[in-house]
């Protein structure tokens, strides 16, 4: 039995082949495997083939977060370029930020008078950069900042990347990274799912830097999430705790809307509300909210690779994985999906 708290047993071999690099032109033809808690199985479909999966009364729970273009380049006072990541904002002009390479605390320059002084990096390695005001701040973003793809996505971003790398359904700014799971969704299977009998509850959480923080200690527990902010409508809130209390299922779009109802959860109800989460999910946790999870295939020794193995079982999530690679499914991001009751 493996030693479920050791970032080993979270680690598989991957072909890169595997890892898609561009989405698929239509969102709905992507692979979904379908795996059953209840009787171990593992069966393979087509993501528009939820319509018959999902049944009346469900509830799909989305993140609506929206990812913006929060990849910055810019050149130092010496001239040599540099790159910035916005994270969060923390007032007015004011971001948290990560930086590409070694930098004083000095001024950036992006062009067209857009300009940041850059902080000196605080105990996590993160740093703060002021945006002189007098400029329109969100209209800079959209004339000079990258969208945010992942490290694994071995190209520049292109203009393509606007549409793909968000949800049909994105609505409010503050993710660097988007909730993947929901890219399999479009506008008519999300009015076909409701035509079904199927409810829709919206969630946010903006997603955040942990995304790509890597977990380097050997113990996942002692692992350190990033806070990320999240909130719940009071709308929300009594949708999910009526269908519970009918036995209805609550199916969550991602693991991003995972986190967000079980931050949320207290001895079985859901609250609504808003703040900040770094609930870390792993093998040994409970769920008292979801019932079923739609999810991407995730990268080896992450996070989310835990809180799916949490929800569906160690042994089913390897075994489903290894199946993932020996079918030759497309991983991560850009990838296919997984659906599991």
């Amino acid at each position: 039995m493996p030693d479920l708290t050791h970032i080993s047993s979270y680690d598989y071999d991957l072909d890169e082949s595997l890892i898609a690099q561009y989405p698929l032109y239509d969102r709905v033809t992507s692979r979904l495997m379908v795996i059953s808690r209840q009787d171990q199985s593992i069966k393979h479909h087509r993501f528009y083939d939820i319509r018959g999966l999902l049944n009346g009364g469900d509830v799909l729970v989305l993140n609506t977060s929206k990812v913006f273009p929060a990849r910055l380049f810019g050149k130092k006072h010496n001239g040599n370029p540099i790159e910035v990541l916005l994270m969060y904002e923390i007032r007015p002009h004011l971001w948290k930020c990560m930086v590409g390479g070694r930098l004083k605390q000095q001024v950036i320059d992006f062009g067209d008078g857009f300009q940041g002084q850059v902080s000196l990096p605080d105990h996590d390695g993160f740093r703060e950069i002021e945006f002189y005001s007098g400029i329109d701040f969100w209209d800079m973003i959209h004339r000079k900042g990258h969208v945010p793809l992942p490290p694994y996505i071995k190209r520049n971003d292109e203009e393509r990347d606007h549409n793909s790398y968000q949800t049909v359904y994105a609505k409010e700014t503050g993710s660097i990274a988007a909730p993947t799971a929901g890219f399999h969704f479009t506008d008519e299977i999300l009015a076909i799912l409701k035509s079904n009998g199927i409810e829709i509850c919206k969630v946010v959480l903006h997603v955040g830097p942990g995304t790509f923080k890597p977990v380097k200690v050997d113990r996942i527990t002692d692992h350190k999430m990033h806070t990320e902010f999240c909130s719940i409508s009071a709308e929300c809130a009594d949708l999910i705790n009526r269908a519970k209390s009918e036995g209805r299922r609550i199916i969550a779009v991602g693991t991003t809307s995972v986190r967000t109802l079980e931050s949320f959860a207290s001895e079985g109800e859901l609250k609504s509300g808003s703040g900040w989460t770094d609930l870390f999910i792993y093998p040994g946790k409970r769920f008292q909210i979801v019932d079923a999870l739609i999810t991407n295939f995730h990268l080896p020794r992450s996070t989310l690779l835990m809180l799916i193995s949490a929800f569906a079982g160690y042994d089913l999530i390897r075994r489903a994985y290894q199946t993932a690679t020996e079918e030759r499914y497309r991983f991560f991001s850009y990838g296919d999906a997984m659906l599991i009751l």
